[in-house]
């Protein structure tokens, strides 16, 4: 999900009213070896827009926030989508750092969440690190185990190669291509389509492989 689902000017507050599982009214901690997963913060604002609005980070992806408040914005958006039941949006942290330096986004497809679409972006400090996929991993397992995905897409722009070499070593298959379908900085890229399904998921983790979490 390399386009980031907020329209600013589609931007009005929802009279959805908080419903069912306890996801809905906040999101858990997901924590792992060296990062963890929480709910976006409002004061996450400041270390979203220095981390994510760089040109390293966004060139592969639709048109983030380009200010602080943009970015309050966006956050306050997350919440009222979460509690209508449709989307989630973690703040990524790693040990060390109490400010989100990125975000894993999931929101269901149709009428429930047994086809979603992912995606994610994290701050280019992190690159290299391992941080990216144990966070996935502890999304993946949020997504499969508690929203009940049973089919997971993701997009990632060909030239983006990062990206894609993550979704492959996450285990997810390339199903097509995505011609001239995501416009990033006034050009049109290609993306490559790509799905896990929780099945398939589910086996590659023999006992003693999966990362440990614990959610809080």
């Amino acid at each position: 999900m390399e386009k980031m689902p907020y329209y600013p000017n589609l931007d009005t507050a929802s009279s959805a009213t908080t419903i069912g599982s306890d996801w809905r009214t906040g999101l858990p901690a997901l924590n792992g070896r060296r990062v963890a997963l929480r709910e976006l913060r409002a004061s996450d604002a400041v270390s979203l827009h220095a981390l994510l609005a760089t040109e390293e980070v966004a060139r592969f992806i639709s048109d983030p926030p380009t200010t602080v408040e943009g970015f309050q914005r966006f956050i306050e958006w997350t919440h009222r989508q979460r509690e209508a039941g449709s989307y989630v949006c973690f703040a990524i942290t790693a040990l060390g750092f109490d400010a989100a330096v990125g975000i894993v986004q999931i929101r269901q497809l149709g009428a429930s969440f047994e086809t979603a679409e992912w995606g994610f972006a994290i701050g280019s400090a992190f690159w290299g690190s391992g941080a990216f996929l144990e966070c996935a991993e502890l999304a993946l397992g949020f997504g499969f185990d508690t929203l009940g995905i049973h089919r997971l897409e993701a997009r990632a722009a060909v030239p983006n190669g990062r990206g894609n070499g993550a979704l492959l070593k996450l285990g997810a298959v390339q199903e097509g291509l995505l011609r001239k379908s995501i416009r990033c900085h006034g050009e049109y890229l290609d993306q490559a389509l790509y799905a896990l399904l929780a099945a398939d998921w589910r086996a590659s983790r023999r006992p003693g492989e999966r990362p440990g979490s614990r959610v809080h």
